[in-house]
This record gives structure tokens, sequence and C-alpha cells, in this order.
């Protein structure tokens, strides 16, 4: 149903080449249809003109409703969840089309009408007659099935259109379980008494899709992700990739250590693996290409880096919050426990980057074209309202919910103060400051409106994806299907701990599927942490572990979403870009089993002291400077033989075990094969300088010996 004249897209036509500096063409990168392709969350439609206005301005109020009612309202949780979710619903449905390709301009066919009016009129029956359905409790009557039903599959197909298909193969696998289990544990074996059964629990009670994901969702993750909305219009990634730069630029094969740091930096405040790789990887992708790093390493770069950026603190995408929630520990603890795994992350990144930059021969770029220092000093100030976010949580002075509330208002005014500098200094001639004060006023004001509807976009994908945790959870406790998952874990491991591990990771890797970092963590502490704890790991230490193999499902094969986003800016292969970027990223896939059976690296434990934590930290690093030897085989500017390879992997691994043994070792072998390897290179470097004196030093013919 077209709501205006259909518009010719403008994407359609193609624009002009454009040069670099030194004239040279550049590649021409869509980033936006590079998100629709590889980011469910950017695929929505297209509204122009009278109908975009109405919708902007709906998911503007939803974004202020959410607000305000997440700090003023007392009102019973299951009414504000319901009605959470029906908003949620209506928008979803606004937003995102069937199938990628229907991108038609102002057009929702009918069926999504339908849909979205019958999710809304299933979750506001329940808003409203909350109290009297919740003391029915499991005699509800049919019509209350009926809109349960009918809440529970359009969730479903929103989820398919925003989030993927695999956490809803697990969520549909699991509530046909439980149908089954209900069926087979009742005397009567009456298919709607089972039925009626399972909807009054995962519908209209908080075990289900109103439980402590979608709390927590629209308690506090809203408020992360509009922040983070308002923070990124301040101009902050731009610095970000500026600081990067004056950081890292000059050295050897700049530009990929330039990519790590600032997706870093940018990926810790977005929360989004595929969302980081585009904004960041549009500029960096193209400059490492330009240095001479090949396509499918470039790529790997800037997926590898963007996927780490929600494991950085102090913001790790908003998780840091909720883990502090989840975990009942303060918030200023797990930005400090997380500190250390995640610097071995990047290190490890770097560390391949540099030595992939000395196998190349590569260049950095010249000190004179870096952003200087007194540039970077004059706008140090976008990150104030970080800083601010930071300082409120960890004191403890207010609320998160409260603490968010002011940092949003804290980047509304450095975004107001950030447009009022530029527009004085691009000021025509003679136009005075109340003129350039209310030419600052009207873009800050669509600055406002514009972060308040992407904030409430993105929020879409997360309460769906918060909402589908919960089923996840309803349906393992109905069942008791998580008592018994874990005993056969248990069983299966025996005393052999890292079977259990193993498992867990698979489990976390299929879950976190192109789930964005927020809905994932929920969906991890809920499902996989507590096989963890039962297994004997200390819970923070199994609330981390879940949380970074979930991130790395980004870069893992065959679902790399962050990886594919990557190689389609890069223009190379996908699959050889999500190897290369589970290659660059081994350490997120090594540091969690390290912290599990040494807690120390994550602070925890009677042993822990400078000196051990700086031991652990150490060997942790030159285990992992000894794997990233064995994978890019090569060192020195020599080439790694197999043999050398292994035996570099072994060392590195052995560094990783806990234990002064397998620390002797390992650093015996590293150590060794580095020596080697270094004698070797020399020795190699000899015999080429000598070929080259030999073939100058060969007599020339005399002109009359040719004549």
């Amino acid at each position: 149903m077209a709501l205006l004249k259909r518009k010719k897209n403008a994407d359609q036509t193609q624009a002009a080449p454009q040069q670099d500096a030194n004239g040279a063409v550049m590649e021409e990168i869509d980033a936006e249809e590079v998100m629709r392709k590889y980011d469910k969350e950017s695929n929505t439609r297209i509204w122009e003109g009278v109908p975009k206005i109405i919708v902007t301005t709906f998911m503007v109020a939803f974004s202020v409703y959410c607000l305000l009612m997440t700090l003023l309202s007392t009102e019973q949780a299951e009414a504000r969840l319901a009605r959470f979710l029906a908003f949620v619903v209506v928008i979803g449905f606004m937003m995102y089309p069937a199938r990628k390709t229907n991108h038609k301009v102002n057009h929702i066919p009918w069926y999504d009408i339908v849909l979205a009016a019958l999710g809304f009129g299933s979750f506001m029956f329940f808003a409203t007659n909350c109290t009297d359905i919740l003391l029915m409790g499991a005699r509800i009557e049919p019509l209350h099935v009926v809109l349960g039903v009918v809440g529970i599959l359009v969730l479903v197909e929103l989820c398919r259109r925003c989030v993927g298909l695999p956490i809803i193969i697990v969520v549909l696998c699991l509530a046909g379980y439980a149908f089954y289990w209900q069926i087979t544990s009742s005397s009567s074996a009456d298919p709607f008494a089972a039925l009626r059964k399972i909807v009054q629990k995962l519908f209209y009670t908080t075990s289900g899709v109103i439980g402590t994901p979608v709390n927590v969702c629209y308690t506090y993750i809203v408020l992360f992700i509009i922040f983070g909305a308002f923070l990124e219009r301040t101009g902050i990634s731009n610095f970000f990739i500026s600081l990067a730069n004056r950081i890292a630029g000059w050295s050897s094969g700049g530009a990929a250590k330039v990519s790590v740091i600032a997706s870093a930096l940018c990926g810790m405040v977005s929360g989004s693996s595929v969302g980081n790789t585009v904004t960041t990887g549009s500029v960096t992708i193209p400059m490492m290409k330009k240095t001479g790093y090949k396509p499918e390493f470039a790529g790997a770069v800037e997926a590898a880096s963007s996927s780490g950026g929600q494991i950085m603190p102090p913001i790790m995408g908003a998780a840091a919050f909720l883990m502090a929630e989840y975990m009942d520990i303060p918030y200023l603890e797990v930005a400090t426990k997380a500190l250390i795994p995640a610097l071995l992350y990047f290190a490890g990144i770097f560390i391949a980057v540099h030595l992939e930059a000395k196998k190349l021969d590569l260049k950095g770029v010249p000190k004179s074209e870096l952003p200087s220092w007194s540039y970077l000093a004059k706008n140090c100030y976008l990150i104030l309202p970080l800083v601010l976010l930071v300082w409120l949580v960890a004191s403890g002075t207010r609320t998160m919910a409260v603490s968010a509330a002011i940092s949003i208002f804290g980047a509304f005014l450095i975004g107001f103060v950030n447009f009022l500098m530029n527009n004085w200094r691009e000021r025509a001639e003679g136009e005075g400051f109340l003129a350039v004060l209310a030419q600052t006023g009207k873009i800050a004001l669509f600055t406002t409106v514009d972060a308040f509807a992407a904030g409430t976009k993105n929020v879409i994908p997360v309460a769906v994806a918060c909402a589908m945790a919960g089923m996840i959870a309803g349906c393992i406790t109905v069942t008791g299907l998580a008592s018994t998952i874990i005993n056969v874990i248990v069983l299966m491991a025996g005393d052999f701990v890292i079977v259990g591990l193993v498992f867990t990771m698979i489990c976390c890797l299929i879950l976190g599927m192109g789930v964005p970092t927020t809905a994932n963590y929920c969906i991890m502490a809920s499902t996989c942490a507590p096989i963890l704890i039962q297994l004997g790991i200390d819970p923070i230490c199994a609330h981390f572990f879940v949380f970074y193999f979930g991130i790395a499902a980004d870069i893992t094969p065959p679902v790399a979403l962050a990886a594919y986003a990557a190689s389609a800016i890069a223009k190379s292969r996908p699959m050889a870009t999500a190897v290369n970027a589970t290659k660059l990223g081994i350490a997120k896939f090594v540091v969690p089993y390290i912290f599990a059976f040494s807690p120390v690296l994550l602070l925890l434990g009677d042993d822990v002291t400078a000196f051990t934590v700086i031991l652990n930290t150490g060997t942790a690093l030159v285990g992992v400077f000894g794997l990233q030897c064995a994978l890019t085989s090569m060192l020195f500017g020599y080439h790694l033989n197999p043999l050398v390879r292994l035996a570099f992997a072994a060392g590195g691994l052995c560094m990783m075990i806990p234990g002064t043994a397998t620390d002797i070792a390992g650093l015996m072998v590293i150590v060794g094969l580095c020596g080697f390897q270094m004698m070797l290179a020399r020795k190699h470097k000899s015999d080429s300088d000598d070929d080259a004196d030999d073939s100058t030093d060969v007599p020339s013919i005399p002109a009359e010996a040719t004549a």
C-alpha cells in the first residue's frame, strides 16, 4: 500500500568517482548498502516526505516515553513491559520489511499493518487487564490463550526480520519441547490444557517474553542506546580516528594499527560489531589497502577490531552496566576486571598486524600528514559525556538510569558546543554571533530529533532479541531442562572441566550469531553462565567467559556478519576474510580459558597481588605472541617452516596454561625459537647481500671485445 507516489531511489544514480589528493581514483563505498546487506538492524524501510515526518515523530515520542517512564513510573512491571513491547511491535513492522529487497519508498504492505495491529492488540490487552489476568494464573480463558499465541508468533516474525534465524530456531525447538513435555508430564494429556499452561508461563508472567532480559532492556539498555546515539552525533568517532592516527599512523603498517585503535574506541560506544565495522571501516579499510595490505587481511583487521570494541572498558557497548546488574557487583569493578583481557585481545591483533607489516615491508604515514596534538587537545572535550557517565555510575551517587539520563543531556550540550564552534569558524563575512547561534540551535534541534529516532531504531532489535532470550530462559525453566543440560554436561565433562568449557563455548557461538551485544549478553547470562557455575567456575569468570564467546560469533564462520560486512568494503572474499579475522582474534578464543582456570587476570582470588597480576599478564602476552607468530608464518622477515610454526603454537599455549612448569617450558620454546629465527634471518640477509656484491663485482666486457 503506497502512502504517496513512489519516488526514484537516489541510490540508483551513479556518482562520479572520487579522487584523493594525488588524483588517484578511490573506490566507491556504499556504506548504507553494506549495512542493509549484512546488518539486519539497518535493513529498514525508506520513508520520505510527510510519511517520514510522521514515522520520525512517532519514534521520537517512543524514545521520550521510555526515558520518562524509566525515570518516573511506579506502575506494575508486567503492565509496563507489555506496553513497551506493544509499541516495539508497531515500530518494528513500521521499520522492517519482510524481505531485504523490499525497499519501495513510502510503502508498507497490508499484511504488515495487520501483523502490527494483532501484536499491538495482544500486548496492550495484557497491559490493560494485567491485574485480572495475573489473578487467574493457569486458569486463563481461551481468548487469553489465542491472544498470547498471536503475540508470540508476531514477535517471532519480527525477530526474523530484524535479528535473524539462529535465535528463532532455538526458540521454536525449545517451545516445541516445552509443549511436548507439558503433554507427557500431565495426567490428562490434553493438548489445549498443555498449550494454556505454556502460553500462561511464556506470555503472561515474567518467566517469558516480559522476563528479566526485557526488564533490563526497558530499564537500562534503552537509555544507554539513546546516549550512544547522542554521543555519535557529537563527532566523537572522527575524534577517535584522528587520535588513533596520531598515536600509531607513523609506525610500520600504521594504517592497520590505526584501525585497531579506532575500532576499539568507537566499538565500545556503538555496541554493534557490524555498525562499527562499516563506520570506521569505510575510512580505515581503503587506507590499509592503499598502504599495501591484501584486501582479505584489511577487512579481517577491521572486523576483528570492531568486534572487540564490545569487550573494551569502560563502556563495553553498554554491556558493562548490564554485567554489573546481573553479577550484582559495582560497575567500576566490572570495568576494572575487563581491562586486562581486553588489552590482551587487542595486543594480539596489534602483534599480528605488526608482523604482517614487517612481512610486506610496509611503511607508515609521514608525521607531517598526521593530525596535530594541538588539534586533538582542542577537541578532547568531545569525550566529556563519556567521562561523565562513567563517573556518575562509578561514584554511585545516582542510579544507573538517572546517570544515563544526565549523560544524555551532557552529550546534547557537548554536541551543541561543537556545532556552535564549527558554525562560528565557517560563518559568512559580517555574520554576527546571534545569527550563528540561531543557526546552531536549528542544527541542534534536528540533531536531537535524529538522535532520538536513531535510538528508537537501535532499540527495536535489542528489545526483540531480549524477548526471545526471555522465552529461551522460560522454556528451560518450565521444563526443568536447565538442570538436565547442566547434569549432562557435568557428567560428560567428568573431572575434565575443559570439556564443559568447550561445550559451553559452542553453545555461545551458536546463540550469539547475529544478536546485538546487549541482548547477546542477556541470552548468555540466562542460559550458558549457569552451566559453568555448576562446573565450579567462579560466577564472575563464568559471565565473562560466555560474554566473550557470544561476541566472538560476529567473526566466527559460517555466520561472521562483521567479517562479511568488512569484505564488502574491502572487495575481498567473504570466507577468507572471516578466517583471517578469526586468526587475528585468536586471543578472544584463548583468553577466556585462561581466566576460567586462573581468575587472576580478572583480579579474582586470594593470591591477587601486583606481582601475580603482572606475571600472569606477561605470560599470557608472550603466549599470544607465540600463537600469532604461528598464524602469521613469518618472523624477523624470514618465513617459518611448518614445524617451527607448530612449536610456536605449542609454546604459546604452554604460556597460557596456569602453572610454573608450563610457563617455563613455553618461555624456553618461544625464546629459543625467536633466537633461532633471528639467526636464520641474519644469515639469509647476509647471503643476499653477498649475492648482491658478487653481481656488482662481475667485470664488464670491454667495448672492443664486442665490436
